[in-house]
């Protein structure tokens, strides 16, 4: 919240932290907080903005150049207690004689009651500053605070809504900059004349769109529940039970919001299907995180993305967020190896301490499939809630499953299908693979011009290598890392 964000940018001025650098695209909001802290501190501040094109517009100089705005910071200004505001500092900071002014800016500031603090909406921040700026993140505005700026904005436009509307309407722009949130308002007046509850279905889309933007989330529709995965019984009873965690009766009983699990077990299990199954379970949205994609090239850059995903995870709760693969986008962090600058280290540890110490319902569902790369840190107590291992399918699971997908493509027909003699036939094989069997005989019966049958369905598994024969190694590993109690059975 942005009084949190005000505390904290008290403490960091009043113990002389010379430079600071906030990333945010809502400059007016920030810049209002910055203003109200420098009101109230002792003595109060005063608060000089500038930027590229404007220069210092109350000192009347500096323009267009970055070393010039500098120069004023440098020569005191009249030694007046100052938090000098510079916007979209951050391309300049690449020069070596603008980085060089900024390290000599540190050590004369820390003797001045004057801090600077860099506004930007992306941190870029050159290996040569790293001890001497300190990063601060402003977060999304939160339930309340958009609850107020939503009251004030239609009263300003002279609309009301029933409440039961403007209570979803708040819950929805969760997640929102009060910037994105004016515009939705005023595109959605502008479309139709008044506001009523056609704005929500505007604001969710546009959720929607903030997801995409961030480049690292990816906002999943999905209507896959539980009755579609066949077996993992014991997976399925634990995740009804943590369902009812995040009711209005829950709360009031002082239950903690559940933290999520990590799947672990070989490709075609189920993982994927699980996490989207839980989404569709608590009734949230699915947020999926690609790793791989936090990794930027620039220095600070990954630990930016990191920061503005939980920012965003956060302010869209409660929702799940499924980070798929897992051990892919973080293999051999803590090694000799890993030749990044110690970027991947860093980026894991905002991950982890993170979960460890989130209090919102963000509810995380983790999937790997190689329990060996993965870092020890990840497996300790309070990161998940529980970890489970989903082996291959026994054979009463193989049959549900082959239920499961016999039926969403002839349920009419499903009791003409030999289900027990396939998954007889089927041990081994992976959820996936029997999916795939299925739809291989579905081919054969096209081709044929008649409707596929059980015998269709026999040939196509045996005509393919299922995993568990090329990977029988690494399945066998699994089940030993199990078996020694690091996890529970997805089956029950």
């Amino acid at each position: 919240m942005a009084t949190t964000f005000a505390h904290t940018l008290d403490l960091h001025i009043r113990a002389r932290y010379p430079l600071l650098y906030v990333a945010t695209a809502e400059e007016d909001r920030v810049e209002a907080v910055i203003r109200a802290v420098a009101e109230r501190l002792q003595p109060a501040r005063a608060v000089q903005e500038w930027d590229v094109v404007r220069g210092y517009p109350g000192l009347g100089t500096a323009k267009g150049l970055p070393l010039p705005a500098l120069d004023v910071i440098d020569s005191g200004v009249g030694d007046t207690p100052s938090i000098f505001v510079l916007r979209d500092f951050h391309p300049f900071l690449r020069d070596h004689q603008v980085a060089r002014q900024v390290r000599n800016l540190a050590r004369t500031l820390r003797t001045r009651r004057q801090t600077v603090v860099f506004v930007s909406p992306v941190v870029e921040v050159p290996p040569t500053l790293l001890d001497d700026i300190t990063i601060l993140d402003f977060p999304l505005p939160r339930y309340g605070e958009i609850e107020q700026h939503l009251g004030t904005l239609l009263q300003g436009l002279a609309q009301r809504l029933e409440p039961a509307t403007l209570e979803v309407l708040t819950k929805a722009c969760q997640g929102m900059s009060l910037t994105r949130l004016e515009q939705v308002v005023q595109m959605s007046l502008a479309e139709r004349g008044t506001l009523d509850e056609s704005i929500i279905d505007r604001v969710l889309e546009e959720k929607r769109q903030a997801v995409r933007r961030t480049g690292v989330l990816e906002f999943i529709n999905s209507d896959d529940d539980l009755d579609d995965i066949g077996g993992l019984h014991g997976l399925k009873s634990w995740l009804e039970r943590r369902a009812l965690a995040f009711s209005e009766r829950a709360r009031r009983y002082g239950l903690p919001n559940p933290k999520g699990l990590l799947l672990v077990g070989i490709q075609g299990t189920g993982k994927s299907l699980s996490a989207k199954a839980t989404a569709q379970l608590l009734r949230v949205p699915l947020l999926r995180l690609d790793v791989g994609r936090l990794m930027g090239s620039l220095v600070g850059e990954s630990e930016s993305r990191v920061r503005e995903m939980i920012a965003v995870a956060e302010a869209m709760a409660p929702t799940v967020l499924w980070i798929d693969e897992i051990d892919k986008g973080f293999r051999g962090v803590g090694s000799s190896f890993v030749g990044d600058s110690g970027t991947s280290a860093r980026v894991f540890g905002t991950l982890i301490t993170w979960m460890q110490e989130k209090t919102s319902p963000v509810f995380v569902v983790a999937t790997a499939n190689n329990i060996d790369v993965l870092p020890p840190e990840l497996l300790r107590k309070g990161r998940f809630d529980e970890i489970f291992f989903i082996d291959l399918p026994n054979d009463a699971e193989r049959r549900e499953i082959l239920e499961v997908h016999l039926a969403k493509r002839r349920e009419h027909r499903l009791r003409e299908f030999d289900v027990a003699a396939l998954a007889e036939r089927s041990a081994g094989y992976s959820g996936a693979e029997l999916e795939q069997a299925v739809i291989d005989a579905m081919y054969l019966g096209f081709e044929a011009r008649r409707e596929f049958e059980t015998a269709d369905v026999a040939a196509c598994l045996a005509e393919s290598v299922p995993l568990s024969r090329t990977k029988a190694p690494d399945i066998d590993a699994l089940r030993r890392w199990a078996a020694e109690g690091k996890a529970r059975l997805a089956t029950g």
